[in-house]
This record gives C-alpha cells, structure tokens and sequence, in this order.
C-alpha cells in the first residue's frame, strides 16, 4: 500500500508512524544543532581575538562534540592535554635537531610511533589524548618546515599559538555541550551494573535451585561480553562526575566484582554437574537456605530496579550470606566446595553493589578498594602499531623531500593524524580510516561549494555561520547515527579546516585544491598502510591472551613466594578487559577457568602449609606448570582421598574440608578445559 493509501486508511496509524520517526530523530538533530553552535562561538571568539589560524578552533570545537555530555566533556581534558605534551614535543625535538634535518624528521616519526605505542596499550579517550600528541607535533611541525624539510626559530611561538586556538576550541564545545545535555551517563553505568549483578545473582541462585544441566554456561560466557563492554560506559560517567573521577578504583573494583561472581558461579555450577543426583539436590538446597529472600527472586523479566533503588541494603544482604556460608558447618568436601563458591560470588555481587551505590547516591560511602595496577596483557599490537606508524610518516616524509612538493608538509601532517588516531581500532582501523577517507573525499566537495560559491561577496559572521552550518547540522546528525557514522564525522570533524575561514579568507582555488589533494593523499597512504600491514586479527590476539593468561598460572603453580590474590585477579582482570569482542564464547570461558584455577591454587597452596601437606600440594601442581592436567588431576586425587582416612574431626577439620574443596575446585576445571591448560601456546 502506498503512503497516500497508509493516509486514507489508517490515518492515526501513520499519524504515530510519522512522530514516531520525528522523535527518534530529534537526539540526532539536537547534536547537529549542538555541534554547529559549538563551532560558531569558537571561531567568532578566536576571530575576535585576531588569531592567525581560526579554523583551528572550529576544528576543535567539532572534534570535541560528542552525542552524550560526558564522552564530549571526556575528549575535552584528553585533548587538552594531548594537545600541551604534542606541543612541548615539538619544542623539546627542534631544540634537540636545531641544524638537522634529517634528524628532526626521523626524531617525528619516532615520536609519532611512540604515541602509536602508547594510544594503543591505553583506552578509551586516554588513547585518544596518546594519539593527539603524537599529530599535535607533527600538525605544529607543518608549519616549520619549508620544501624541503627545514625548520625555523619560530617554534615556540607557534607552539603557544596553535594550543591556544586548540583550547578555545575546546572550551567553547564544554560551555555549549554542558549548557544543552545534563547527561545520563552515571544513570546509565548505574543500570547496566545492577542488571548485571541481578543477573549474575539470579543465575546462582536458579543453578542451586535446579535443574541442574549446562543450560547455564552460555548465559555466563554472555555476561561475561557484557562485563567487559562496561569499560567505555565507565568512561562516560567519569567525564560528566568530576567526584566519580577520585572514586574510580571503587568503581573499577565493582567491575572485578562482577568478574569474581562470575568465576564463583562457574565453580559452583561446574560441581553440581558432576555430583550424583540425590547428593547434588540435598547439598545445593542447604547453600540455597543461606541465601536471603532479596537474592533469591528470579530476575527473568531483566526487572534490576530495586538493585539501584536501595544497594546498600543489599549489600547487607550479601554481606550476611557470606558470613553464614563461610560459617556453615559442613560434612563433605562438596558441600563446603559449594558453600565457599558461593560466598566468593556473593562477596563479588557486594563489591559491584558498592559501585552502585557510588553511581546512585554520591554522598553514600563505599569501602575505599585496593589501588588499581597498570598491567599490559600483550605488548605486541602495540609493538606493530608503533612500527606501522614510523614507516608512514616516514615514507611520506621521504616523498615531500624527493618531490619537494609544497603542500608535503599538509599530507605528513594527515598521514600522521590518520595512522596514529586509528592504530588503537585493531581490526576496525582499516574500516574507520576508510570510511573517514570516504568522508573527508566528500568535505572537500562540500567546502568547494561554500568556499567558492556560497562565502564571496558575503562579508558577514552570519553568514559564514549559516553556510557552515548548512553542511554541520546534518553532517553532525547524520554521525550520531549507525549508519555511516565515521563518514559523516570526517565531514562534521573536516570541514572547517578545507574552508579554512578567517578574518581575511583568500579565495585562491589553486591553493585550495593543491591543501584538498595533500589531505586526501596523506589519509590515503596511512588508510593503505592499514592494508599492507594489518593489525593483528582478534583471532591471533585472543590467542595470544590465553596464552600469556596459562603462562602466567603455570609460573603460579611453582612460583616460591606466592602473590596476593588481589593480584592475581588484577592480573586476569588486565587481560578479560581487553579480550576482543569477537573472541569465541569458549575463550571466554578457558580465561575465566584460568581466573579461578590460579586463585584456587593461591589459597590451596596457603592451606597446605597449614595441614603439613605444602611438598605433596606443589609435586602434584608442577603437572599443572607443565600442562599435564592429567598427571595433576590424578595426584590432587591421591591427596584428596588420603584426606578422607583420619575422621574428619577437631580444630583442624574445616582446614581439610576447604583443602579438599580446593582440590575438586582446581580438578574439575582441569577436566573441564584439559585442552586449554595442556595447550603447547603457553611454552
């Protein structure tokens, strides 16, 4: 049916199809709005103080501008300060090569690789600031340099200029963005946690109260995408909190929280499934009794509000079934496996339930949680990103230099902007930088048209503001969107610098087309390197996480003096946080075992000494340090059976219980995953 026949129909149907469509779109439209008036009050307050360049507080004001408040407010202080480290680099590097050539451009090409380096082993709007001081010196190196590559005495001041005209960009885009968007993110960040706790809860509670299968592991391996995905929601929230930012450990201890609950889950399900039938419903029902009534309710609908409603009670909750469970008398090693499981998934819910309450109530207190260690899992994408970036700058330095082209130093600079901002997007950055070569393609069109057609003969602020703003509102709408978002943030992001407006515009389309041909040449040779030499693929670098997770284990199972195991989570949490997405559902769950494997044996091997068992415990884990999970499977067994000869009574028989628990713990993952833990990767 046509839409005249939909009309005279039904017209109250496409009447709500017509605002339907109207309201879906109006976020969009209000970002364009938001982005072309961010634009506009930069380039009139750098044109009201005389800069040379203007546009480069437009340029800002339009990179800065995001959908949400806090990613804009975020890439704001990150840009700011990438911005001031590019730019007392270019110093310190004309300073150090003031006569050499040679040396000044190989010193910028090392500089934009380290940058590469560093952008990449961080994340988020961090890599971002990484990036933007490794383009920040070349973008100020551009300006120096002549034909044929050498540089003036006047670096300083440039320097200072162009972070100036940078700065205003930014703060112009601050005051429009947080004087129109009151955020959500914090609300957000607070719901996605209390889901996944919910979840994470319901799910125990659903394996003790049966069936009892393996209906479940899916539904873990899923959460456990869905923890990782918190880390740029987390991001967010902190741009828009400035009292989030100095409780950040707190709220990244909520997200390990999220991943012990996890692991204890997995324990306690792995084991039901290997006990027999009347033994696994009587000892899953004496856990279950110990829970209360708040975290046995099934969350099936997704219904988390009262999980953000009132935490702290829940945390009480939490926090009084961990002190009964570990309290539990029990009289088989299962039943305390099962108990201690559950306390170590519950005590994980608390610690995601203290950030909620730092996301729900700010004047709540949380327990101050341990500091956070920078850990790298795998330097290696870095390493290739760094040397991608170094072979780019400096093949399109050494084309400048043999062609003596005038506008060289325009395409290093877009060479440089392109292969260091996206190095850190691994198998995406291929993509992204086409896409944006696509976009920037189409700019230059674009500011033809309003250069050369709309702009003459028009002597007015106004309009200049309504020309641009002909090609941002829907340029920025349109990147606010799925479809075709990179492209229609290149033009958004780009414009302003291919119009290069200012006081006095020059019109001079020799000029224009030769800076137009620069621009894409430079994007192009980077978006080609990212072809010829790939980033690692999220198959090879899930691998390599696994691998440099069992090796890490295998250390821990001989390792003379043992780590917290703070630590050693710390140090799984390091490498689940940057597992790809497209990483298998069972690479997932091999990391997870291997999180629990590693705190099980900390704590096994700590009991051990305890029990005079401390050589026969490390003779049979130096299978696990080996990858013969078998061999280490078969002596647990002997350890474990001779514990059940002496009656297990006396001061010392909930030490053996816990042993054995340990011991089941650790040998049913072994089982479990023998192929990941006897894998030849790690050796």
């Amino acid at each position: 049916m046509s839409r005249a026949g939909l009309w005279a129909t039904d017209p109250a149907h496409a009447y709500r199809a017509v605002a339907g469509a109207l309201c879906s779109a109006t976020p969009a439209l209000l970002f364009g709005l938001r982005l072309w008036a961010a634009v506009c009050l930069a380039l009139y307050t750098a044109f009201w103080l005389e800069l040379d360049n203007a546009y480069w507080a437009g340029t800002s004001a339009a990179i800065v501008c995001q959908p949400r408040l806090g990613a804009s407010l975020r890439k704001a202080s990150f840009r700011m300060i990438g911005t001031v480290v590019g730019a007392v680099a270019i110093v310190v590097l004309t300073a150090c090569f003031p006569q050499s050539r040679i040396g000044f451009l190989v010193g910028l090409a090392v500089w934009g690789a380290a940058c590469g380096f560093v952008a990449t082993i961080l994340r988020n709007f961090a890599s971002y600031g990484a990036a933007l001081a490794g383009f920040t010196a070349v973008v100020i190196a551009s300006d120096l340099l002549g034909v044929t590559g050498g540089v003036n005495g006047e670096v300083f001041t440039l320097a200072v200029t162009r972070v100036s005209e940078i700065c205003i960009g930014i703060v112009c885009a601050g005051i429009v963005v947080a004087g129109t968007d009151f955020g959500r993110a914090r609300g957000r960040l607070a719901a996605q946690f209390a889901a996944l706790s919910a979840e994470v809860t319901a799910g125990l509670s659903g394996t003790l109260a049966g069936p009892f299968g393996e209906e479940t592991r899916s539904t873990r391996r899923d959460l456990i995408r869905r923890v990782i995905a918190l880390d740029p929601v987390i991001d967010e929230a902190i741009g828009e909190s400035s009292n989030l930012r100095y409780r950040l450990r707190e709220v990244l201890a909520g997200v390990g929280g999220l991943f012990a609950a996890l692991s204890g889950w997995r324990t306690v399900a792995n084991h039901l499934e290997l006990l027999p039938n009347d033994q696994r419903g009587r000892e899953a029902d004496v856990v279950l009794r110990n829970l209360p009534w708040e975290l046995r309710s099934a969350p099936g609908q997704g219904d988390a509000t009262r999980w953000t409603a009132d935490p702290p009670s829940l945390r009480r909750a939490c926090a009084a079934a961990v002190r009964a469970l570990v309290a539990l008398p029990a009289d088989t090693p299962s039943l305390r496996l099962l108990a201690d499981g559950t306390a170590e998934a519950l005590t994980g819910v608390s610690r995601a339930l203290n950030g909620i309450v730092l996301l729900t109530d700010s004047d709540q207190s949380a327990p101050q949680a341990r500091k956070a260690r920078f850990r790298v899992p795998d330097f290696l994408p870095a390493l290739v990103n760094a040397m991608r970036v170094f072979i780019v700058i400096g093949v399109v330095e050494l084309f400048w230099i043999a062609t003596a082209w005038p506008s060289g130093p325009l395409a290093v600079t877009w060479s440089a902007i392109f292969v260091i901002t996206f190095s850190p997007a691994a198998d995406q950055a291929y993509a992204s930088a086409k896409s944006r070569l696509v976009g920037i393609s189409l700019a230059v069109a674009l500011a033809a048209i309003v250069k050369f057609a709309v702009l003459p003969g028009s002597e007015t602020f106004v309009t200049l503001g309504i020309a641009i703003g002909l090609v941002l509102i829907p340029a920025g709408a349109l990147s606010s969107l799925p479809w075709q978002a990179a492209m229609f943030g290149a033009i958004a992001s780009w414009i302003i610098p291919l119009v290069a407006p200012a006081n006095q515009i020059i019109y001079d389309p020799q000029q224009f087309y030769n800076a137009a041909l620069a621009i894409v040449a430079g994007a192009g040779s980077a978006t080609l390197a990212f072809r010829l030499l790939p980033p690692l693929s999220p198959a090879l670098r899930s691998r390599r996480l696994l691998a440099l997770a069992l090796r890490d284990l295998r250390r821990l199972a001989m390792a003379p003096i043992l780590p917290t195991r703070a630590r050693w989570e710390s140090r799984v949490y390091g490498s689940l946080s940057v597992l790809p997405e497209q990483a298998e559902p069972l690479q997932r769950a091999q990391l997870l075992a291997a999180l629990s494997v590693g705190s099980e044996i900390i704590r096994l091997r700590r009991t051990a000494r305890r029990i005079h068992l401390g050589a026969d415990i490390d003779a049979a884990l130096e299978g696990v340090a080996r990858g013969q999970s078998a061999i280490a499977t078969e002596r647990l067994a002997r350890i474990h059976d001779a514990l059940d000869v002496p009656p297990r009574v006396g001061p010392k028989a909930p030490i053996i219980l816990r042993a054995q628990g340990g011991i089941r713990a650790i040998s049913e993952a072994l089982v479990r995953h023998a192929a990941y833990f006897d894998s030849e990767a790690a050796r």
